[in-house]
């Protein structure tokens, strides 16, 4: 077994509660105080995106910028915590309308790659090797727009430029299959790893595994990780749950379907993730109705149902579920996992 586990999340976690059909109703934490509540949480570990070390990042010198992040690697230092993973954000700016790496103006893939560049920059500053791509705006709102094969093509060479960049990183697609896009080009860990071998260095391109972005695919979490274990290339997740096929929630983990979840611990535990220094990642937001007060309780609370789902998963009877299974009696099994989850 992977033994003790390190959790992480993103400062976007910790957010004002607005949405597309209402405004914001708490109030913003500055960033440093969001780092005060990590370790209060039980958590180790800071997922970036590029700008949330260094904002206005865009305005700034490959210099300054590198300056900046390690002042922020001071910063993380003093609160005891550590980066996880920087991302580029490619899907707000308005060089990214129409996506950055695959779209279709020389001069916005040229953005992307230069932003890319300087991602890494950061995630060295930081102390971290992992660099995550959401390719949120890799796709189209119609087939006409753009060529499939051409995309993927444009992906690739992103890709291999960030390779070629640092020698040492590793890269973790996060599939996704819609949202923002109608049709995304990478929609699941099945794209994504195709795409890794597409590569000049397809041992340094892996997965970060969203449960909720599985499930809007249609398929289950629990199987994607098992995929990417199996090819090893499994560098992180983003733990969480969702409420049906439609926008991706970020709901905390196993507040919808508790055996789905109960699964996903099993499959990481069965097959030691983390072992190499990989963390439990969430990325969950808090309910909308949640006060100013207790809005980092979908955080604690989803760390906390992992932690009682691990129990769970090494107090399971091993030998009665292998026996079941040689005997090929499922309806037996089922029993057994459902009065397990209810403690009986």
């Amino acid at each position: 077994m992977a033994g003790e586990y390190r959790f992480s999340f993103g400062p976007w976690n910790i957010h004002e509660g607005g949405d597309p059909f209402g405004p914001t109703v708490r109030k913003s934490l500055s960033f440093a105080r969001k780092l005060k509540l990590y370790k209060k949480l039980g958590f180790d570990g800071v997922q970036f995106h590029d700008d949330d070390a260094v904002p206005e990042m865009d305005t700034l010198s490959p210099a300054d910028i590198k300056k900046k992040a390690r002042e922020v690697r001071k910063v993380l230092d003093g609160e005891g915590l550590c980066a996880e993973f920087v991302a580029p954000r490619l899907w707000e700016g308005p060089n990214t309308i129409d996506g950055g790496y695959t779209s279709n103006d020389p001069a916005c893939r040229k953005y992307a790659r230069d932003r890319s560049r300087r991602t890494i920059d950061i995630a060295n500053a930081l102390g971290t090797k992992l660099i995550v791509l959401w390719l949120a705006r890799e796709g189209t709102y119609i087939r006409e727009a753009k060529d499939s094969k051409v995309a993927v093509d444009r992906l690739v060479e992103a890709i291999n430029d960030m390779l070629a960049y640092d020698s040492k990183i590793k890269i973790a697609i996060e599939p996704k299959p819609n949202e923002p896009m109608d049709q995304a080009y990478i929609p699941t860990t099945g794209h994504a790893m195709a795409l890794g071998y597409l590569t000049t260095d397809p041992s340094r391109v892996g997965v970060n595994i969203e449960s909720a972005h599985a499930i809007l695919a249609g398929l289950d979490p629990s199987d994607e990780m098992g995929f990417a274990l199996a090819y090893d290339r499994l560098y992180t997740v983003h733990l969480n749950d969702q409420n049906g096929l439609k926008f991706d929630q970020d709901k905390s983990f196993g507040s919808v379907d508790l055996r789905r979840a109960f699964n996903q611990v099993r499959i990481l535990d069965q097959y030691d993730y983390g072992k190499n220094g990989e963390m439990v990642g969430l990325d969950v937001k808090a309910m909308r109705t949640q006060k100013q007060g207790v809005a980092t309780k979908h955080l604690s609370n989803s760390r906390e149902v992992f932690l009682a789902l691990l129990d769970l998963v090494r107090s399971l009877d091993k030998a009665g579920v292998d026996a079941l299974i040689a005997d090929r009696d499922y309806e037996a099994l089922d029993l057994l996992i459902v009065n397990h989850l209810m403690g009986r």
